[in-house]
């Protein structure tokens, strides 16, 4: 039996490696967002609640993201809702401002699908005299966040009425971190600038299928490991997390090039 075990051991450390890595224990990739289902029903239920607390007609619906269950839009024609009083005087300071958009984002946070220590302001303008305007930056990651996903945008005027609302924020990013956070790439910074060099590709964009070529002396650096946000390819109304290079490209036609550093191809270039 021991010579047995022994034999079977040793043909065992000769059998040449999966070129697709182990797969008994690999976590599933890439990593789809759950369909749990009555997420948006319930999106529209925490609407429905606010509604009723801001005074807002009850047939008055938002829009909602199909991929994120995350608000879009505003309903027309209904009850103006005012973001929270902050001061005493008649018009908010900038610092009043922001402590009123905070107050809000923690207060319809089940809309807009994130946390408010998720979120990170990164522009606060005016855009008329009359229009603010602050976007946020969904940072719930180790790695950032890219792909045109985990955005939430504020508009507001003077009076603190709300002039637009919307998220493509990503519910629910705590059961995803420990996911996440185990993928491994599978190729190198260098080998990523290098499977990117002197080739063409075909990539979806907002202009449908485009090609380009990158010459193989062409400047490029892979800057850092992102997480790259896109609809599924194989489930409808689901969005797929990629761990992917990011590789910047200054002097191409596209600035940065997405490769995924886990099936080493390229899935979106910017």
């Amino acid at each position: 039996m021991v010579a047995t075990l022994i034999a079977t051991g040793a043909c065992s450390t000769l059998q040449p490696p999966d070129p697709n890595g182990p797969r008994s224990n690999a976590p599933p990739y890439p990593v789809l967002l759950l369909d749990e289902g009555t997420r948006q029903e319930e999106a529209l239920l925490a609407w429905r609640q606010l509604a009723q607390r801001y005074g807002v007609s009850n047939q008055a619906e938002i829009s909602l993201n199909p991929l994120t269950a995350t608000i879009n839009a505003l309903p027309g024609n209904a009850t103006p809702i005012v973001l929270p009083k902050v001061g005493t005087g008649s018009t908010q300071t900038e610092e009043e401002n922001r402590e009123s958009l905070r107050r809000f984002i923690d207060e319809w946070r089940s809309v807009i699908g994130a946390e408010p220590n998720e979120l990170s302001l990164v522009e606060r303008v005016d855009e008329s005299a009359n229009v603010k305007r602050a976007h946020y930056e969904q940072r719930p990651f180790r790695y950032a966040l890219r792909g045109g996903y985990g955005d939430l945008i504020i508009r507001f005027n003077n009076n603190r009425q709300l002039l637009e609302l919307s998220s493509n924020c990503i519910r629910n990013t705590e059961r995803l971190q420990t996911t996440l956070s185990n993928l491994k790439p599978n190729v190198t910074a260098e080998e990523a600038v290098s499977h990117v060099r002197g080739k063409t590709f075909t990539i979806s964009t907002v202009r449908g299928q485009q090609s380009f070529t990158l010459s193989a002396n062409e400047p490029a650096e892979a800057k850092q490991l992102v997480i790259y946000a896109l609809p599924s390819k194989v489930k409808t109304n689901l969005l797929e997390l990629r761990l992917a290079w990011e590789i910047e490209t200054p002097n191409a036609t596209v600035k940065r090039v997405y490769l995924d550093a886990v099936s080493d191809e390229v899935i979106a270039a910017t």
